[in-house]
């Protein structure tokens, strides 16, 4: 088989997006005195103490949700609640439970068909790694000044007058930017990538690889991860085109940030929080209406390869955006449109936790909040209940996830598309209209649609005869997903 195959199993995946230290947390994992208060509102530097048993006690939860794997944000020791400034790539925060937690939480989930995958921070370390540690003690004497860009000393590894001294991710110094050119630094972190694929992981995130301007790492990189595990999955964090990344040589898929920009873009375009969106990592999301909506859904299916359209990592939201319902100003309607077509579109959805339930937020600290277990007037239920019935439609129907895609109406606020797969049929219908619509259009012609069809989220019917499609009108801001009966 070609290493450039992608791995089948995430055609199949609802991801589920964790941030260790605000997801849960277990008693039996021994804790630090100095931690906020789990309901207290989040602060840039505060824990609150979530760990990994923690997750594996809410599994319940999350298999009742329908998702079937997870990813978390980085879990390696660090003195950070992110964890992005790693200390140790091979010891698991004793915070989190360390190794032995996160043994019991993969088997767990294994055990239930769920699938881990853990956040790689490949580009930089922290001041408390050991070999930066040992140049900040050393100095020129260091044996491992090749490990980092030293440009003069002294290192002002805590910020000062007359710069650095060394390379830092966006000049913080509290993240030293590893040299990747040293052929050390480049077995080093490959190794790691193995290491805990053979401990049991099934993938990598991987943090701001295009900062690591080096293809030939990246295919190594992918080599060996593909030697210890072949259906291992390989997902960037690239915010824009990831062409030069997808062509199979070096991953398998990107967050797909392009995807949110544009659902986000259609259905709360009227409502988008441009203050927000401009702090975070989208930057832009422009306002759609249905005809520029289909050209990005064209882009989207003829940018990459089919095998790369199908295992793209679906987001709205992530820990680097605030919540999606603060970018949409707090629109619940456009939210449901998003999700309707998130859990219906080519390539894995991810949940970003919490979302399911309403949570709000601005940027960092505030969209990394604890999740309110014990709030239950946080929770909004129907949210809740509609986020369920669409990934268990997504689970139970294989035309949802690796059927044919297809385009059929975009105009006057309203979009149309199609998921065929084997004789099963799906149109699924986008009304970003503050007015209900006549449910009565003509389609892109194709044989295979015609029938009577049934909406499975609300009861509605229709019917494709010709080149038409008939039924009852199309409320307000709202979405149907009509089944052929």
């Amino acid at each position: 088989m070609s290493d450039m195959y992608t791995p089948d199993w995430v055609k199949d995946t609802v991801f589920y997006q964790i941030f260790p230290d605000r997801f849960a947390k277990s008693k039996r994992v021994r804790k630090a005195a100095g931690l906020e208060s789990w309901e207290s509102p989040p602060t840039v530097h505060g824990y609150k103490g979530g760990d990994l048993l923690g997750v594996l006690e809410k599994l319940d939860y999350l298999q009742e949700l329908g998702v079937n794997a997870l990813y978390f944000n980085p879990i390696f020791q660090s003195a950070s609640n992110h964890r992005y400034h790693t200390h140790d790539y091979y010891r698991v925060d004793p915070m989190l439970g360390g190794d032995e937690a996160l043994r019991e939480l993969i088997d767990a989930c294994h055990a239930r068909g769920m699938k881990v995958v853990l956040d790689g921070v490949f580009n930089h370390a922290s001041r408390g790694f050991f070999q930066f540690n040992d140049i900040l003690e050393n100095g020129p004497h260091s044996a491992y000044l090749d490990w980092f860009y030293i440009r003069d000393f002294p290192l002002n590894a805590y910020g000062g007058s007359g710069g650095l001294g060394y390379d830092a991710w966006w000049g913080l110094p509290a993240l030293p930017k590893f040299n990747t050119n040293t052929p050390v630094v480049r077995d080093y972190l490959w190794e790691v990538a193995t290491y805990w694929l053979e401990f049991g992981i099934d993938g990598w995130r991987l943090d701001v690889p295009n900062e690591i301007q080096d293809d030939e790492f990246w295919r190594e990189f992918r080599r060996r991860c593909r030697e210890v595990n072949p259906e291992c999955y390989i997902v960037g964090e690239i915010w824009d085109d990831a062409s030069r990344w997808l062509q199979g040589d070096q991953f398998d898929a990107v967050m797909n940030y392009p995807f949110g920009r544009a659902i986000l873009g259609f259905a709360g375009a009227s409502r988008l929080n441009i203050d927000e969106i401009k702090r975070c990592g989208y930057q832009y999301i422009p306002p759609l209406d249905a005809k520029s909506f289909a050209e990005e859904v064209e882009k989207m299916l003829t940018r990459q390869r089919q095998e790369v359209i199908d295992v793209q990592l679906n987001l709205l939201g992530s820990h680097d955006t605030p919540r999606v319902l603060t970018l949409i100003s707090e629109d619940e309607k456009a939210l449901r449109l998003a999700l309707l077509f998130q859990m219906t579109f080519p390539g894995a959805p991810c949940i970003y936790y919490g979302d399911e339930l309403g949570l709000s937020g601005a940027h960092d600290p505030e969209n990394r909040q604890a999740m309110p277990w014990q709030q239950p007037e946080a929770w909004n239920e129907s949210l809740l209940e509609y986020t369920k019935l669409l990934v268990k439609l997504r689970n139970e129907h294989a035309s949802l996830r690796r059927g044919s895609f297809s385009t059929l109406y975009a105009d006057k606020g309203i979009y149309a598309y199609a998921r065929e797969l084997e004789g099963e049929s799906f149109i699924g219908i986008i009304n970003v209209s503050y007015k209900p619509a006549k449910l009565d259009f003509g389609l892109e012609p194709s044989e295979s649609l015609h029938g009577e069809y049934r909406d499975v989220l609300n009861g509605l019917s229709a019917s494709v005869k010709g080149d038409r499609i008939k039924g009852h009108d199309l409320p307000a801001r709202a979405g149907v997903l009509f089944k052929r009966m």
